[in-house]
């Protein structure tokens, strides 16, 4: 087996890229089950947007995707398979399950999840999945799920008006004949991003004071 000078070992025989041809495969399974996933949803039109038609081509993008660095793995020399990170890969797991008995009901046997709705399952799956990362801070991973849920909810609730559940079952019944579905959306998404807004500047004062150091300051006074 050959080495390069940079003493990285590269794919031999037909594969030249390791990296690529995985991360192209991966990318393949992501976008062919995508596809498969939302074959059953109506697609509607540009004009009128179904709930299958964000994910069947979004799906076909990764595919599309999936197909070039394949690609790239044979044709292109790259960089060898780095060790699997399971952490990673169990945490993003665990966030995946956490949105998925969240967002809506669920049944469990004979037991029933409650639906929670994006505003819970969002930030629940965000903050889960931040930690598939050493570094992960929970301060900025509880910013980060303020502002993502708000955008997706004005996104696809508001812009789009996707039939994605935004609120806990029990919220929206209480509200219903009292308020728009869409007015409530918007003050939620709206107070997320003032607490979001909120937090951001709570971690930069709390960044900004510097410790002192007490016994360094008895000696010069």
């Amino acid at each position: 087996m050959s080495e390069p000078s940079d003493g990285s070992v590269r794919g031999h025989g037909p594969v030249r890229g390791p990296q690529s041809l995985a991360a192209g495969l991966g990318l393949l399974a992501l976008g062919a089950f995508s596809i498969w996933a939302g074959s059953d949803l109506p697609q509607g039109t540009l004009g009128a947007m179904g709930p299958g038609l964000m994910p069947r081509w979004l799906g076909i993008g990764v595919a599309a995707c999936g197909v070039a660095l394949t690609a790239a793995g044979f044709l292109k020399r790259g960089e060898p398979l780095p060790p699997v990170a399971w952490r990673g890969i169990f945490v993003v797991v665990i966030a995946i399950l956490a949105f998925a008995v969240t967002i809506r009901p669920v049944a469990i046997g004979s037991f029933m999840t409650p639906g929670l709705g994006l505003i819970v399952a969002g930030p629940l799956a965000i903050i889960i999945g931040g930690y598939a990362s050493p570094e992960a801070r929970l301060g900025e991973l509880v910013g980060l799920a303020l502002f993502l849920t708000a955008g997706c909810m004005l996104l696809f609730g508001d812009l789009l008006n996707l039939p994605i559940p935004m609120f806990p079952t029990v919220v929206i019944e209480a509200t219903s004949g009292t308020i728009s579905t869409r007015l409530l959306l918007r003050i939620a998404a709206g107070v997320l991003i003032l607490l979001g807004f909120g937090l951001v500047a709570l971690l930069r004062s709390g960044a900004r004071r510097e410790p002192v150091d007490v016994a360094t300051h008895s000696l010069t006074t």
